[in-house]
C-alpha cells in the first residue's frame, strides 16, 4: 500500500500542439513536483558531464539500480543503443530513481519501470492542434499544419528507431486525454481522479 500512497512518477507524452505540455506544467504544480521537459533531457543526454553529475547525486544502490535497469532494457528490447541512447536511458532513470518528477517527453514512458510510472498521453484532432500553434506561434495556417505533422513524424520515428514501440499505441499508456473534447481544467480534473488526489 505504499507504494501507491507515494506520489508517483508522471511522464507525459503528447501529440505537438496539444498541450500537453501546459497540462504537465499544471500537474507538476499541483502536485508539487519537478518538472523535466524534453529540451532539458535532450540536453542531458547529450552531455556526458551532466549526466555523470546527475548520476553522483543517487547513492551507490541508486547507480546498481539505474544500471541494471538500462541493462534490462537493452536485453529485454533488443536494443542496440548509440551513446545518446545510453545517455538518455541513465538520465530518466536517474529522474525516475529520485521520484517526484513529470517527465515531458523523450520516450520516457518506454524507459521507466510502469510499476510507479503513471504514463499520460495528451492528443487532439489535427485541425485543432494545428489552430493551437497558429495561436502560439502567431504563424499561417499551412505553416503551422506542416510544423505539426513534421513533429509529430519525428516524434513516431524516434520511439520508433530507440525503443521499437508504437507512440499511438493506446496499451503504452495509463490514461489518455483528448484536448478536442476536454479542456484544460478538465484535464487536470481526470488526472487528480486518476491519481486519487
Amino acid at each position: 500500500m505504499k507504494e501507491k500512497e507515494r506520489i508517483p512518477l508522471i511522464t507525459v507524452s503528447r501529440e505537438p500542439g496539444s498541450g500537453g505540455r501546459i497540462i504537465a506544467k499544471r500537474i507538476a504544480e499541483l502536485l508539487g513536483l519537478d518538472l523535466f521537459h524534453g529540451e532539458v533531457i535532450q540536453e542531458m543526454a547529450e552531455s556526458a558531464h551532466i549526466s555523470a553529475r546527475l548520476m553522483e547525486t543517487l547513492d551507490e544502490k541508486g547507480i546498481s539500480f539505474v544500471a541494471d535497469w538500462v541493462s534490462t532494457l537493452v536485453n529485454e528490447k533488443h536494443l542496440w543503443p548509440d551513446q545518446y541512447l545510453q545517455h538518455l536511458m541513465k538520465v530518466i532513470t536517474t529522474i525516475g530513481k529520485h521520484g517526484s518528477a513529470v517527465i515531458v517527453g523523450r520516450g520516457a514512458n518506454f524507459i521507466l519501470p510502469s510499476e510507479g510510472t503513471f504514463r499520460i498521453k495528451v492528443l487532439a484532432a489535427l485541425d485543432i492542434r494545428v489552430k493551437n500553434v497558429v495561436r502560439d506561434y502567431g504563424i499561417p495556417v499551412e505553416e503551422a499544419k506542416r510544423r505539426v505533422i513534421q513533429t509529430e513524424s519525428e516524434r513516431r520515428a524516434f520511439v520508433r528507431k530507440y525503443f521499437h514501440e508504437d507512440i499511438t499505441s493506446p496499451v503504452n499508456y495509463d490514461l489518455v486525454i483528448n484536448i478536442g473534447t476536454l479542456n484544460i481544467d478538465a484535464a487536470m480534473d481526470a488526472v487528480r481522479g486518476a491519481l486519487g488526489r
